[in-house]
């Protein structure tokens, strides 16, 4: 057992029902300070035939027991969740840098549900029928089999339990891949799991890097569903591996969103919420990042929000007034100060902001960019930190085709009267985009992009029919007579 912030985490691997303990290990930092949490293991192929084999095991006996049967473990291991809410609050936020204040009071219950939304959800999926002339179709949803879930560093806890609740209420077995750069929530997760009593195979997890520990639970024949949320090269290489073996993948990657702010917008509400894209240090794919707005309200706009980021408090991530936290690890704030560097050599104009935070460590200052060609870097392509960028717009049109010009479609922004700012919201192609508001989730609702964005939607019956295999059972209103006579 390691200890973080006085807390046990296991530091093993666990498959069927058991802690497993490994051979090689690397160590955790946390981006709070850069001080070393712990070792963990790498997991080998050992490890991950092991787990396959223990879901592949335990799945006849899981699905059997039906969406009503699977209810009361699913509710207990909500439960066992929210009796480690300050374990998890505290141990999440150590190790990924996350928001006290956000896990507390948003992740921890949104995780919690998460599991139980789903599973209760469950309860309707069976004997769909479907009345026609000639027969009745009993259309089900079969448990696909057993599936990998695969987290990024970003939101351990709230992502991972977001792909379970889905998995698990359908039927299946699964294996976790937690990230490597913030593995310890989910080793928490697994320490629930266990306390409520799910059958050994169930849920499994093996620890490591991309390689060789991910690589070899995504090439693997037996599996059902890989469902990843991360990076467009990691996500290209789990698809390209995938298709080899014909298994179905969700892909949930990374975003260039826009952040439309129109003439007739509430400017000091759109200077606000655009204030918010900093919280997680813009480690958030679904963050608006591209500002685009109107040529008359821009100097305006950009003064009102220059007013709510100068108030934001840059630290530690545990302290109650801590508003913008640090970055996940070293090689994510060179890449982020690297972009910056390479847009400002390029001609980009700094509005606030465009260097490392003056205490040091992993912080970066809230930044943003403006003076940029549509074809810039800066603008093309997904930064991953504190860092926004600011262009203008003359037409609804020109507004349109700026949202549109990148090859990332996941979320967006747009602020001002509602039906104008529904139809520009209507021409945007994004998987989902805000009106006049920011974050607004339900778990029936569709989440996901389009382009390289990801394939596929999270949430609801979208999450359902992934995760299933879905069979129509066909019975026939009349008598049916073999034939072969003429049609």
């Amino acid at each position: 057992m390691l200890k973080v912030k006085g807390h046990p985490v296991p530091r093993d691997h666990y498959i069927n029902g058991e802690w497993i303990t490994g051979e090689e290990f690397y160590t955790v930092f946390s981006p709070i300070d850069e001080a070393p949490l712990g070792e963990m293991p790498k997991g080998t192929e050992e490890h991950v035939e092991a787990a396959i084999a223990s879901a592949a095991d335990a799945f006849p006996a899981w699905s059997a027991l039906g969406a009503e049967g699977r209810l009361p473990y699913l509710q207990r291991f909500a439960e066992e969740i929210g009796k480690r809410k300050e374990a998890l609050c505290e141990v999440e936020s150590t190790d990924a840098g996350i928001l006290l204040s956000r896990l507390q009071h948003g992740i921890i219950p949104r995780s919690m549900l998460n599991i139980t939304w789903f599973a209760e959800a469950a309860l309707t999926l069976q004997d769909r029928v479907m009345d026609t002339p000639q027969a009745q179709h009993f259309v089900r949803h079969d448990p696909a089999g057993v599936c990998a879930i695969i987290t990024p560093w970003n939101a351990p806890l709230m992502l991972t339990t977001w792909k379970l609740g889905p998995a698990l209420a359908s039927g299946n077995t699964c294996i976790i891949k937690p990230p490597e750069w913030a593995p310890m929530s989910s080793a928490l997760l697994l320490e629930a799991a266990h306390a409520a009593g799910l059958p050994p195979g169930v849920l499994n997890m093996a620890h490591g890097e991309g390689r060789p520990t991910g690589a070899l639970l995504t090439s693997d024949p037996r599996l059902a569903r890989i469902s990843f949320t991360g990076s467009v090269p990691t996500a290209r290489e789990i698809a390209e591996v995938a298709a080899r073996n014909l298994v179905p993948c969700s892909l949930e990657l990374g975003g260039k969103s826009p952040f439309i702010v129109l003439e007739d917008a509430d400017i000091d509400l759109a200077a606000r919420t655009g204030a918010l894209m900093y919280r997680n240090a813009t480690q958030v794919c679904l963050a608006g990042t591209r500002f685009l707005v109107h040529d008359n309200i821009r100097e305006a706009f950009t003064e009102k929000m220059r007013e709510h980021v100068a108030s934001l408090q840059i630290g530690n991530p545990q302290l109650e007034s801590t508003e913008v936290g640090p970055l996940i690890h070293p090689r994510q704030l060179q890449k982020v100060e690297a972009y910056v560097q390479r847009a400002i050599a390029a001609g980009a104009e700094v509005l606030w902001g465009g260097s490392r935070h003056d205490g040091g460590g992993l912080y970066f200052q809230p930044t943003m960019l403006s003076g940029v060609q549509q074809d810039a870097e800066i603008v093309q392509e997904e930064v991953f930190g504190p860092v926004l960028v600011m262009q203008s717009f003359a037409s609804d049109e020109e507004a349109i085709a700026l949202a549109n010009g990148t090859n990332y479609g996941l979320g967006g922004v747009c602020f001002g009267e509602e039906s104008h700012a529904k139809a520009i919201a209507f021409g945007v192609h994004t998987g989902f985009i805000w009106i006049n508001s920011f974050g607004i989730r339900d778990l029936a609702a569709p989440f996901g992009g389009c382009k390289n964005s990801g394939i596929g939607r999270e949430g609801g019956e979208w999450s359902f029919e992934f995760f299933c295999d879905i069979k129509d059972v066909v019975v026939p209103k009349q008598p049916f007579v073999p034939s072969f006579a003429k049609r």
